[in-house]
């Protein structure tokens, strides 16, 4: 329920807290003092479109705040939890309105869109004005209604729960059917998986038979690196590297009897000729140990060739193939089975309407009663709130599409007559506000209990009527109140007198501006707030005594 509302620079409010109370409160005042102020101040926190209007003349913006507690709205708890709002048993919900006319939300100290706004006030408080969308408008709302009201719960979550079973197997159905004729693409799937399966590709297969032929390739190329450097140290041709030793070592040991430094360079080239003879002979034995086969190398060539052909025909990587095998196989068993699954799923889909038509069924027949129940009810209160003769019917209008629906078979409407002789017509086109209004009092009181917004919002609901039909309409109000929060904005005293909290709206003005103010009322200030309403500008003891009588009377009741 609402328990705290804050304006602040908005319309012709500087600033107030109102801390409001469970039950039914009234809210009264002057004719243009502004006592709409509060159902607008709660439209614009739960979405409505803003305009700098609203801003207190001089000011830069206006601040509306207001908290909600939780403990009678568990949907609302719900919708903050799942977006990521909820801060415990209390909401708080803020909007700045700048006089350029921008605006900014928050839902418990985090910015919000406005469409967040809207659907979590939906949840919280429903405003009943002349001039404003009301939720009883929409035909959605009015079937979610229509099924509280007779209690089938059950019988639409079944029909909901078999809906999604047919959507599901429709949406298989239309993938087999897309198919089309799948004798090409399984001969070509065929093919492919005949190439594959040519040699086993199993991922550890190709990673160790890429090292083989790694090592394989080494060996060749240092085959061929030390054959090279044999032939160069102590091959064939005469300028190799012993060669070119021996005959310089040679020519110099003619002249190293005459030059003894020549004898140094000639033990020199005599150890170099060691040195290489060393390595001659290591290099030697190293190449008659290695052991090349040619066949083997050739067969990893041809199986590695035949792999990567597969990878790049198939734009996967050589490690992938495997995978990309059994994908292909998948689809293969899949197409080959698409017939049979096509029949499997068709026969299905068939029980499965089956079992749709009769839970929509036992969900039309509870809702043809309840509608029949809810119609005379609603129709009993409108003759009380001074609409006699006036008709409320609940039509239900067969779906155009036989295929099952989350709804069920059909849709709501909600058909009023305010005046005899006069043929129902949807609530949503009814023109007098003043109409709309009661009629949907009389909804909410016939459906009490039943709806789970917690907070009920009624502007001017009392338009057009006075008398005793005004001092029901303000009972069926209060009753109202035993089961959620009630806010009227009311001109009639019968109503008001009813109220168990009462804030009247005034306006002051010194000259240079002009403010509203709002007071809670209690005591004598209530019964003179009762007698100004009941009219005379004069409150003479005979209307006061006549405004306390009836207080006595609406507070008892």
């Amino acid at each position: 329920m609402l328990t705290q509302l804050q304006l602040t620079n908005f319309a012709v409010v500087s600033a107030h807290d109102l801390a409001l109370a469970s039950g039914f409160t009234v809210v009264t005042g002057e004719t243009g003092a502004g006592k709409s102020l509060i159902v607008d101040a709660l439209l614009c926190l739960t979405g409505a479109r803003a305009d700098s209007g609203m801003v207190r003349f001089g000011s830069e913006r206006a601040e509306l705040a207001a908290a909600f507690a939780l403990s009678d709205a568990p949907e609302a708890r719900e919708w903050l939890n799942e977006n990521d709002y909820d801060e415990g048993d209390e909401c708080q919900l803020r909007r700045v309105i700048r006089a350029d006319g921008g605006s900014k939300a928050w839902i418990n100290g985090r910015p919000a869109t406005l469409s967040q706004l809207a659907e979590l006030g939906g949840l919280l408080l429903e405003i009943h004005g002349q001039h404003e969308q009301q939720q009883l408008l929409e035909r959605r709302k009015q079937l979610v209604l229509l099924d509280v009201f007779g209690q089938s719960g059950t019988q639409a979550d079944t029909v909901q729960k078999l809906t999604r079973r047919w959507n599901s197997l429709q949406q298989q159905i239309d993938h087999v059917q897309r198919q089309g004729d799948v004798s090409a693409r399984i001969a070509e799937l065929e093919h492919q998986l005949q190439e594959m399966n040519r040699q086993p590709i199993d991922p550890a297969g190709i990673t160790e038979a890429l090292a083989r032929h790694k090592r394989h390739s080494q060996s060749q190329q240092l085959l061929a690196a030390t054959a090279s450097a044999l032939a160069q140290l102590d091959g064939d041709d005469s300028a190799n590297a012993l060669a070119l030793l021996q005959s310089g070592k040679t020519q110099l040991g003619r002249w190293q009897a005459d030059e003894p430094v020549l004898a140094a360079v000639t033990e020199l080239l005599e150890s170099a000729s060691i040195q290489i003879k060393e390595a001659v002979s290591q290099l030697q034995h190293w190449q008659e140990g290695i052991e090349l086969d040619a066949g083997e190398l050739a067969t990893l060539e041809s199986q590695l060739g035949h792999w990567h052909e597969l990878a790049r025909r198939h734009r996967v990587p050589l490690t992938e193939l495997q995978e990309k095998s059994d994908a292909l196989q998948q689809e293969l068993d899949g197409l080959r089975g698409s017939g049979e699954t096509l029949e499997r799923l068709l026969a299905e889909q068939k029980t499965a309407m089956s079992d749709w038509q009769k839970a929509a069924a036992a969900l039309t027949a509870v809702r043809q009663q309840a509608g029949e129940r809810l119609g005379a009810s609603v129709s009993a209160l409108m003759a009380e709130l001074g609409m006699g003769g006036g008709q409320f019917v609940i039509a239900l209008e067969a779906n155009a599409d036989n295929t099952p629906q989350l709804h069920g078979a059909e849709r709501c409407e909600f058909l009023v007559s305010a005046n005899p002789g006069q043929p129902p017509r949807p609530l949503r086109k009814v023109a007098s506000g003043g109409e709309l209004a009661r009629i949907s009092l009389a909804i909410e009181v016939a459906t009490l209990g039943l709806d789970p917004t917690p907070t009920m919002v009624f502007d001017e609901v009392d338009a057009g009527i006075g008398g005793a039909v005004a001092e029901v309409v303000g009972q069926k109000l209060r009753a109202l109140g035993k089961g959620c929060q009630v806010l009227c904005v009311t001109h009639l005293a019968q109503v008001a007198s009813l109220g168990n909290q009462h804030l009247r709206v005034a306006k002051q003005s010194d000259g240079a501006s002009t403010e509203s103010q709002v007071q809670t009322l209690d005591g004598d200030a209530r019964v003179q707030e009762i007698a100004r309403m009941m009219g005379g500008k004069t409150l003479t003891a005979q209307t006061l005594a006549h405004a306390a009588a009836m207080l006595d009377h609406g507070q008892s009741v």
